[in-house]
Parts: C-alpha cells; structure tokens; sequence
C-alpha cells in the first residue's frame, strides 16, 4: 500500500471476511481523508502487523473480535495505546459495550451501521471523541453511578465464599461468556446456569453480572 499522505488518517481494518475488507477498503479510500494501512482476518500475527502498519485507528468486525475475545483490545491497548479501537457489525448488548468500553475500545457501532455512519465513527475516534449508541452511552452512565456508589473494597473477604462452580462461573463470566455459552462449556443446561448465575450473585450482593466480576477481581480472584 502506498504511503500515507498528510492530512490523512490511517486505518487498520480486522475482519475475518475478505469481501468486507475488500468492501470497506473500497468506501474509506474514496473519502480522501482516510487511507487504509492494513488489512487482515485475526490471527497470532495480527498485533504485529498493526505495529508495522502504525495506524491512528483500528477498525474491529464482530466476527474478528466477540465477546469472549475481547482480550485482544486489551493488548491492542497495551502495546500500542495511541491507536484507537472503533467496533463495527455489534449487538446492541450493554455487557458486550461496558466489556469493550473497559478493555479500551473508543468506538462501539451496531451491526445496522450505514458507510456513512462508519465513516463517521472513524474520524470521530481519530479526533479523540468516543462514539456509541445513545442508548449504550446511558448504559455507561448507570455502570459509573453503581461503581460510585460502592464503598471502597466492595467485597469483603468473608462475603466472598464461592463455591468451586460459583468460581468457575465468575470465570466464565469474566472471559465474556453468555449463559448459553457457559452451560455449552459445562455441559449444563441453560436453566442450571442460571440458576447457579443468581446464587453467586445473591451470595456475592452484587447486582449483575458484571459487577459481581468486579467484585471478584477486587478480590484478588484470577478471571
């Protein structure tokens, strides 16, 4: 790919499907301020090819990165903290958003997004402004208020007596999993899953799930 022309912005595009590459290669080129740097499907070479090809934005599919891979953002973040990461092609899901919000994500945009909202998204981002759906965004406020609204060292250890299979479940839930997806690992029924979900969460005090992930975490509890 040609080098990078001033007053450009470069992208790196992640999506497992060629055409989409190809697709989106084909809209971001024809806008004349961003230029595609990189292009690739996920895969253990995929950190060190967006280090060669420096971009200002990383543009996540949801088919390259779900929800219990999200990790990835965490080392994208880690290793190269001035690019920044814009999600195309999610579920409107607040777990799915706030998971990818904490592991650093700056962009989130739902699987009906228009080219044009896309492009948009990318050069908001590469401006430093945090783009989500309206509605997420409220998401985000009500995580914030709950977490100020609990007291330093959330969890006390004496509250925190899990069973192996509450440990394994806080785990699982930590990873991204979805009950569904838990109870498939298990070999449980998805009922039993939620069964065992609504114990920890009543034993731990905790109001959902991802807190009660938070709450183990300040434990010291290895997720």
């Amino acid at each position: 790919m040609k080098p990078p022309s001033s007053g450009t912005t470069e992208v790196f595009l992640l999506a497992e499907n060629r055409l989409l590459r190809e697709a989106l290669t084909r809209i971001l080129t024809k806008t004349g301020d961003l230029q595609v740097v990189g292009a690739a499907p996920l895969s253990a070479q995929t950190l060190g090819q967006i280090a060669a090809a420096r971009p200002a934005v990383l543009v996540l599919d949801s088919f390259s990165v779900v929800l219990s891979h999200l990790e990835f953002i965490r080392e994208v973040h880690a290793a190269l903290p001035e690019v920044k990461v814009l999600m195309i092609g999610m579920e409107p899901d607040e777990e799915c958003f706030l998971r990818a919000v904490r592991e650093g994500a700056a962009g989130y945009i739902l699987n009906d997004a228009s080219a044009t909202e896309v492009v948009a998204g990318i050069r908001a981002v590469a401006g430093g402004v945090a783009v989500c759906p309206p509605w997420l965004c409220r998401a985000l406020f009500r995580q914030i208020a709950r977490s100020g609204r609990q007291a330093p060292g959330p969890l006390p250890r004496q509250r925190s007596g899990l069973t192996r299979r509450e440990q394994q479940l806080v785990s699982l839930i930590g990873r991204g999993l979805t009950n569904k997806q838990i109870a498939g690992d298990l070999g449980l029924s998805e009922q039993t899953v939620k069964n065992h979900v609504h114990r920890m969460l009543r034993k731990l005090g905790a109001n959902d799930r991802l807190s009660a992930v938070e709450f183990c975490r300040a434990q010291g509890l290895s997720l």
